[in-house]
Order: structure tokens, then C-alpha cells, then sequence
């Protein structure tokens, strides 16, 4: 179903077919936003697992915007939003506990979105451990500092996973965000964007049956 959020961001929210929820998960898609694609998987966790799954658009108000003008945009972005948005969804899906899930652009807002105490752990695939360069803006920090924080509070639960070959995601990265604590899973000559969907080209099944398991699992658990 389609709702607006209290923060007038548009969302997707899915709900288990029977029985009563379990957890909730704000799902952050990839920079194409929030699309039929988002929507089933949103739906399969929540009829699979017994969660209420609600699925933000990263560019509320601006959802014309095409990829190439998306990536224009994302300075002007704002961490501060995303939590809001994130906390929005967390309060329309009325479950807890509540974790994150998020893929690209959106594993890096899962992985920033930590900074709230609303959301007890998160999954990342191929998240942005720092901002890109032309990504950079004003309202921007980077995920490391957040999961970094997190940990010192001594409650972080982060699954990143990578492939090794993602130019948006380079090695001395992914490594630094293991040495801030998090579990990190690599994936030997995968590119980016790899376990979302299964048109693109660059579509891994093996290693995304992997890895969606792994990440079911981790959300699955509760502390």
C-alpha cells in the first residue's frame, strides 16, 4: 500500500498476509527509488518473515527525476532527512523492533540511519562506507563516522555486504568499516549492484541467493 509519511515523504508499506508482525524494517532502495521492484521484495519479506516492511522514496518530491539526475542531485541530500524519513516509517509501520535494509545509495543511508536508537540493526548491500566525491554537500556525513559512534555505545549490529570489484564501494573501505566493527561479507568479482534485481546486467544469482539469506537472517534476530 502506499502511504505518506509524517514527514510527507512518499513510502510503500507491506504487511504480513496473516498472522501478527514480528519486527519492522525500513527498506532504503538503490538511487532509482522506490518502484514496483522494492515493492515485491518488501512484500516477500513480509508475507516470509512476519514483518511490516516500509519502503521510503529517497527523493521525495522529485521522483520524475531520471538516474543521471539523480546523481546530479544527490548533494543536496540530507542525513538528517533520511533519519527523519526513516523514523517516519518506523513509526507508520507501529512494530518494533525495528531494523534497516538498504541497497547502494540506500545501504549508505541504512548504515547512517543508525545514528537514531529507533532501529536496533541494519543490513547494508554494497552501501557507501564515505560519500562519494561528486555526491558530496553540505548535509552529508559519512556512514563510517556513524557506525564508528555506534559501536563506542556498544550496541552496533551492521552486515555489509561487497563485492570486490564495485568502484562505489573501494577495498580500503569496506576494510575500514570492518575494523569499525561491523561484519562484513565479500564477494569475489562482483561489481555493484548486484543482488537487487534481476535484469541488470551486472545480476549475480548465486552470490545474491547468498547474500539475501545472510541478510534475512541477521534481521531476523533480535537482541
Amino acid at each position: 500500500m502506499r502511504i505518506t509519511l509524517a514527514t510527507g515523504t512518499p513510502a510503500f508499506v507491506a504487511r504480513p498476509a496473516s498472522g501478527d508482525a514480528v519486527r519492522a524494517v525500513v527498506l532504503w532502495p538503490d538511487i532509482f527509488g522506490l518502484r514496483p521492484l522494492f515493492e515485491a521484495h518488501a512484500q516477500r519479506l513480509a508475507d516470509d518473515h512476519g514483518w511490516v516492511v516500509v519502503v521510503p522514496e529517497p527523493y521525495p518530491g522529485r521522483e520524475h527525476l531520471d538516474v543521471g539526475e539523480r546523481q546530479a542531485a544527490a548533494a543536496s541530500l540530507s542525513d538528517a532527512d533520511k533519519v527523519a524519513d526513516a523514523e517516519a516509517a518506523a513509526d507508520a509501520a507501529a512494530v518494533a523492533p525495528v531494523g534497516l535494509l538498504g541497497f547502494c545509495m540506500g545501504g549508505m543511508y541504512a548504515m547512517k540511519c543508525l545514528a537514531s536508537d529507533r532501529f536496533d540493526r541494519a543490513v547494508a548491500f554494497y552501501g557507501m562506507v564515505r560519500v562519494p566525491e561528486q555526491w558530496r554537500g553540505g548535509g552529508q556525513g559519512d556512514a563510517i563516522d556513524v557506525v564508528r559512534a555506534r559501536r563506542e555505545r556498544g550496541d552496533l549490529a551492521l552486515l555489509a555486504l561487497f563485492g570486490t570489484d564495485d568502484p562505489w564501494c573501494p577495498l580500503d573501505q569496506i576494510a575500514e568499516l570492518e575494523g569499525a566493527g561491523a561484519t562484513v561479507v565479500r564477494y569475489e568479482g562482483a561489481d555493484h549492484g548486484w543482488a537487487q534485481d534481476p535484469d541488470r546486467e551486472n545480476y549475480r544469482p548465486d552470490e545474491a541467493t547468498d547474500a539475501w539469506a545472510r541478510a534475512e537472517a541477521f534481521l531476523d534476530r533480535v537482541d
